[in-house]
């Protein structure tokens, strides 16, 4: 049974806490620049996060590690000129708030008032609870990030499946409560499995946002780049393509090659 969407000519925090309480599902990817974003937020899409995966998709890095503060930022304004709907959400990168939370609301606030953002967000739980707390009570909205943490890759070693093990998947549903009762907005859940993922959507009135966690949480995110097939060599199984545009650039940058190469371009109507 289909759930009436509500119009919502501006997406805000409280709006993605409405649509879970009205059983509507939350679409988000990701996006960095002004052209995408712009495309995206035309769509109908209800969250943008400018996420470290610009470390990887744009920059070319093996890890989000490496992207800074400063690139950020970059990203983030271009994305943000671009939106008139879309609830703009920025990572935190890597080294910016994980050991000081005065840096940590540095950070955050530079995010913030350089950008033009609408949110943070940052990876980990009990451990980061400084940090977080600090940067909710400077007034600015946190989504949190639990499961498979990308910049604590060299802590887990692989990009596999996180909290199958009881242990961690209590810690991770003790976080995603510790995460709401603190006062974030939203949590995304990143490959873990279904049915523990059903189960903490469930427990908590914020939402929950998944990537490889299921159908039964509030919302799903993709990296732009994946589901537009751009990234060819990727194919995790939560990944749904929904275009091949490495296939049809790849024809469309070989033809304009050829045309030039064989004097077909410019024709004499494509000149002054």
């Amino acid at each position: 049974m289909s759930v009436a969407k509500k119009e919502y000519k501006r997406i805000t925090t409280k709006s993605l806490v409405d649509m879970k309480a009205n059983g509507e599902k939350i679409a988000m990817l990701t996006a960095y620049d002004f052209s995408m974003a712009k495309i995206v937020d035309g769509a109908g899409i209800d969250v943008i996060l400018v996420g470290d995966s610009a470390s990887n998709v744009m920059a070319g890095h093996e890890t989000t590690l490496p992207i800074t503060l400063d690139q950020m930022i970059y990203h983030a304004t271009s994305v943000v000129r671009a939106i008139n709907r879309s609830l703009v959400v920025v990572d935190l990168p890597f080294g910016s708030y994980q050991s000081d939370p005065k840096e940590a609301l540095r950070s955050a606030i530079r995010i913030m008032k350089e950008s033009g953002a609408h949110a943070v967000k940052l990876e980990g739980g009990k451990e980061v609870k400084e940090s977080i707390k600090r940067i909710l009570h400077a007034g600015i909205p946190v989504m949190g990030h639990l499961g498979l943490t990308p910049q604590s890759i060299y802590k887990f070693g692989t990009y596999t499946v996180r909290a199958r093990e009881e242990h961690e998947a209590e810690k991770l549903k003790s976080d995603a409560k510790m995460l709401e009762k603190m006062g974030c907005f939203a949590v995304v859940l990143e490959k873990v499995p279904a049915q523990l993922a059903k189960e903490v959507a469930e427990s908590i009135s914020i939402p929950v946002i998944g990537i490889g966690a299921g159908k039964d949480v509030d919302g799903q995110v993709l990296v732009i780049h994946d589901m537009l097939g751009m990234t060819h060599e990727f194919n995790p199984r939560f990944l749904r393509r929904y275009a091949d545009l490495h296939a049809e650039m790849t024809q469309a940058f070989e033809n304009y090659r050829d045309d030039v190469k064989n004097k077909d371009f410019p024709s004499d109507e494509e000149q002054y």
